[in-house]
Parts: structure tokens; sequence; C-alpha cells
């Protein structure tokens, strides 16, 4: 679980990017640019067919998951979960009365979320804890609440700034494979990242 202080350490990073960026882009989000988040929601959005199926998107951002998902699954029924208010309010504001669409303010590991058949979490695993099992948590609560599958990505190489950690992918992958029977490591898209899909 993340500590007040490891909490407080995203908010700041996050407000201090807007604050110097605007809310507008994705470097609020902490996108290097635009192409390295579209390049990751281009792999997640391989995890199944989508149409008729509801996705919570975890640490949702401002939305623009549900962007890109929709031209290729116009049948998906859409909740975000995010924790920081600005970009709650910007989520809101470009896609908040869509239909099928909607957004919670929330801690995915502190707080309950729902279930829903896909479970996204796309950049949200990135950030540094003072627990050290606390990617094992992660990975396995967003599992427990996803009825068909779940998604995500992490980092495979950074440089270090004290706020995103790197992750071995063979060992996350084998920790994937102790909660789900299916389990598949994706990470030809990029030097620095690597995705893996968990199903039923």
């Amino acid at each position: 679980m993340n500590t007040a202080a490891d909490s407080q350490a995203i908010f700041d990073y996050h407000r201090n990017m807007i604050f110097f960026h605007g809310n507008q882009g994705t470097a609020a989000l902490g996108w290097k640019d635009q192409e390295s988040q579209l390049i990751r929601f281009k792999v997640l959005a391989r995890i199944a067919d989508l149409n008729g199926c509801s996705v919570l998107d975890t640490g949702c951002g401002h939305g623009d998951l549900l962007a890109y998902l929709l031209p290729l699954y116009p049948q998906i029924t859409y909740m975000g979960l995010e924790q920081i208010p600005e970009l709650l309010v910007e989520a809101n504001r470009r896609y908040g009365k869509l239909p099928k669409c909607s957004f919670m303010q929330g801690d995915f590991m502190s707080d309950e979320i729902p279930a829903s058949d896909y479970v996204i979490a796309s950049g949200s695993l990135n950030y540094f804890s003072s627990d050290p099992d606390f990617i094992y948590k992660a990975i396995a609560k967003l599992f427990a609440q996803s009825k068909l599958g779940m998604g995500f990505n992490l980092l495979s190489s950074i440089i270090p700034n004290g706020l995103l950690v790197a992750y071995d992918q063979q060992k996350i992958l084998a920790f994937c494979q102790t909660i789900s029977r299916k389990a598949l490591l994706i990470n030809d898209y990029s030097e620095e990242d690597f995705t893996i899909f968990l199903y039923r």
C-alpha cells in the first residue's frame, strides 16, 4: 500500500506538470509526448474484442484511452478512475457526456473499485512505492476486479528520478502466472516498456 508521502509525491508531480505545461496535453500526465501514450494504447487495445464489454481504466488521466478505443469498439462501456481531481475535471470535459461513459475519483489501491469485464492500467503502475510488494498487490487487486481479463504496462528501463520504477519483465510475468493460467507478455513495441495481458 502506498504511504501518504508516496501519494503526495504523485499529486505534486502532476500538479507541477499542469502548472508548467497546462492541463490539455499529455505532459500533464507525465508522457514525454503523445506518441508515447498512443503506442501503449495500441498494444492495450489488442487485449480482446471489447465490443459489448465493460472496461475500467485505472489511473485514466484525461480519459484518452476511451477516444482510442471507441473507433475500434463502438459498443464499449467505459469507466475511468482517477485520483487527481484536476485530471478528472479535464476527462469529464472531454468525454463525460458520451453515452456509456463515466468517471469517478478514487485511488485504486485504497478505495473499492467496481468490477468490469476488463481492467486496464496504462502508466498508472509505474510510480515508486515505499511498499516493495506494491506492484504485486496492485496487479492482484486489479485482476480480482476483472471478469474476463486485465491489461497493464510497466517500464522496463528508466533514467532514475525517484518517482518512477522499472521492473524485470520475467519476474512480473512469473508472478502473473501464479494468479492466471493465461498470462501473455508483449515486449516488441518499445525498448523501455512492456505489456502483460491476464485472462480468466
